[in-house]
């Protein structure tokens, strides 16, 4: 098949923070099962003025590729609602990749996900809760590795690490290293926030591979807000073995549907467990090693995105080769996209926004202070409304968005 996808290049559309999992990642596995990929960038804000140029110019490199999918992993509202139903009425099947409902769902997947032919969610427990809302188009799947990075282990006697850890510094995270390193274990630490910074995507493998442990923290920036766990599986469960690595991770909710606990990674909760988990793999380097064979064989096995995305583009095949083709209703969007016009009265109420937030939280953080008010009264007040071409919060703030 034809497939454009629809994502950031660098993670949050910020190129200081390295290359974006899911484009060093979705795009190669989809390549590697055959398909014809093209990429949209849709996170930066450089490429255009305004979310009604980003859209127009996402409906003109469908019209260009026309692709048989539309795989989007959408951060927000950069992709209108009017534009997911043109390209679908258009008769291309749609679909999105959500990355965080467990603090996201109430005010984003909820609300849009009716729009698409497949929404998937990496959290089974929301299940039901997509399904009361109406969503039947939710799919369940889950990080991966990524094929083209598999590596098989190496023995713990030729590591250059003790323990290190690739992620960014927040939460609790740096409160559990120091308590490591209290306790006279050296750890590595690489990533947004940490002073060695971040590092490319090639090098995340190089530096689990050279480790002895490779530590993972599965709480999420913004905790729990679903009534889920605020524990999430990250892509890194999976990396870490795929790159040979022995994971030690934080222990988050269906963790045992992938991987056998204690024999193919290990894992802790809170910090008395996590320095005696570290100091037994420490001081037992055969079992470490058992323990990074055993995971790497279970990701190649079982855990690659070209696993993850055969399964999940199979029922749409089929469905592809049924659907009629029509041209893109540009007259219809360039209405919708009239109506994202900020008017001078939103011109005073940005002003107002900015320099209240400004006052408050300072020049720099007050702009996106002021962003994150109008989104989060948006969602609560007026709900898919938020992920329209008129809505507030897309036509105030483009460039804090």
């Amino acid at each position: 098949m034809k497939i454009l996808c629809v994502m950031g290049e660098h993670a949050y559309g910020d190129p200081s923070r390295g290359e974006g999992v899911e484009h060093a990642n979705f795009l190669p596995a989809l390549r590697r099962l055959g398909h014809h990929v093209t990429f949209f960038e849709s996170f930066s804000r450089e490429p255009y003025a305004s979310f009604a140029e980003l859209n127009r110019a996402l409906l003109k490199r469908v019209e260009e590729t026309a692709p048989d999918v539309v795989f989007c992993v959408l951060m927000q509202y950069e992709v209108w609602i009017e534009t997911i139903r043109l390209i679908r009425s258009s008769g291309i099947s749609i679909i999105n990749w959500s990355t965080d409902d467990s603090w996201k769902y109430s005010m984003f997947s909820r609300l849009i996900g009716r729009e698409f032919d497949r929404y998937v969610t990496t959290y089974p427990e929301l299940v039901d809760r997509y399904h009361r809302d109406g969503i039947g188009t939710v799919y369940v799947s889950q990080w991966a590795a990524n094929a083209e990075t598999l590596a098989p282990p190496v023995a713990a006697a030729l590591c250059r690490y003790e323990v290190s850890f690739v992620g960014a510094a927040y939460g609790k995270r740096p409160a559990m290293i120091e308590k490591l390193r209290q306790e006279g274990i050296d750890v590595a630490c690489f990533g947004h926030g940490w002073p060695e910074g971040t590092v490319e995507a090639k090098r995340v493998g190089e530096i689990v591979r050279a480790s002895q442990v490779s530590l993972n923290f599965s709480e999420g920036a913004h905790g729990n807000t679903q009534g889920v766990s605020g524990r999430q599986i990250k892509a890194r469960v999976f990396e870490v073995p795929g790159y040979g690595g022995c994971l030690l991770t934080e222990r988050a909710p269906n963790l045992e549907r992938y991987f056998r606990l204690g024999e193919e990674i290990r894992s802790f909760e809170g910090e008395d467990e996590l320095v005696r988990e570290v100091k037994t793999l420490l001081a037992s380097p055969d079992h470490r090693d058992q323990v990074a064979q055993k995971g790497f064989a279970r990701v190649r096995r079982e855990h690659t995105y070209d696993r993850r995305f055969d399964d999940m583009l199979k029922e749409l095949t089929e469905r592809v080769k049924n659907r009629s083709r029509v041209p893109i209703g540009w007259s219809l969007f360039e209405v919708v996209a009239d109506g994202h016009r900020l008017s001078p009265m939103l011109k005073m109420v940005r002003s107002l926004l900015i320099n209240v937030g400004s006052i408050i939280w300072g020049r720099q953080r007050g702009p996106r202070a002021a962003r994150r008010l109008a989104f989060e009264l948006s969602w609560r007040l007026r709900g898919a409304w938020t992920y329209r071409a008129a809505g507030w919060p897309g036509r105030l703030f483009y460039r804090e968005s």
